[in-house]
């Protein structure tokens, strides 16, 4: 199963609002012993936001989206996705209840409105105001304040992905080698490369501030056995070039 995100917006794309949640899922996925697969941004044009919807619906993949599930006028996820699905919108029944059990005699058309999901749905809960998001054909839309879209993040992973947790054997190691340049360890990434060819090298360099040292994050991702000879064998080469290294953590 491959995981998505679509993070939605206007004010992600325009800056006045920094993006938190690709760096919180990439960590909620991983302590799981799951991986991102892709990421997308969009903003909140509907007829921009249905055609994306239609795409990764159509992906079939498991996609968790933030933002624009409110209730006022320029929150447009809710009635984009039912588009993309060709359905319509209706207010969800238990997130009628909740809803209503949340504002008590204040309750409102316009509160409501945070209910209607396209029809199909199925409610994610939210466990800081009570206030659900929604699912529909393996995406799961919660709200953009990290405060509740996290835990609803959690919870959907925790109870419908439970499965897959730590399911694909699969890890990451690297460690990080000082004052050295890519060009002077071509010869052992090729060299590594092609002896483990079911892993996956990578190589991340640092470009070093006056007074910082630099440094290149030399590693492998694949199969943990792989991962780990792989990894020995980079940092007994390293080491007899004379590099200093020390393991990523």
């Amino acid at each position: 199963m491959v995981f998505g995100a679509l993070i939605i917006g206007d004010e992600i794309l325009s800056g006045r609002r920094a993006d938190k949640h690709l760096p919180r899922l990439i960590e909620l996925l991983g302590v799981r012993g799951l991986k991102l697969g892709w990421a997308r941004y969009a903003g909140d044009d509907a007829p921009r936001l249905v055609e994306t919807l239609r795409q990764t619906f159509a992906s079939g993949d498991i996609v968790f989206s933030f933002g624009g599930i409110g209730a006022t006028p320029d929150d447009r996820t809710r009635q984009s996705a039912a588009a993309a699905l060709g359905v319509d919108l209706a207010l969800h029944p238990q997130a009628e209840v909740l809803i209503r059990e949340r504002f008590g005699n204040e309750i409102n058309a316009h509160r409501l409105q945070m209910g209607m999901f396209p029809v199909g749905a199925e409610i994610v809960p939210n466990s800081y105001n009570r206030i659900p998001g929604f699912s529909i054909r393996n995406h799961f839309f919660v709200p953009g304040f990290p405060v509740m879209a996290w835990p609803m993040v959690e919870w959907v992973l925790d109870t419908r992905f439970h499965a897959l947790h730590h399911a694909d054997d699969y890890v990451e190691e690297a460690i990080t080698v000082w004052d050295a340049y890519e060009g002077q360890l071509v010869d052992l990434m090729e060299a590594v490369t092609a002896h483990y060819p079911d892993a996956t090298l990578f190589s991340l360099p640092t470009v070093a501030a006056p007074g910082e040292r630099r440094s290149i994050e030399l590693g492998m991702k694949g199969a943990a056995a792989c991962v780990a000879a792989a990894m020995a064998q980079i940092r007994l080469e390293v080491a007899a070039r004379g590099y200093e290294w020390q393991d990523k953590r």
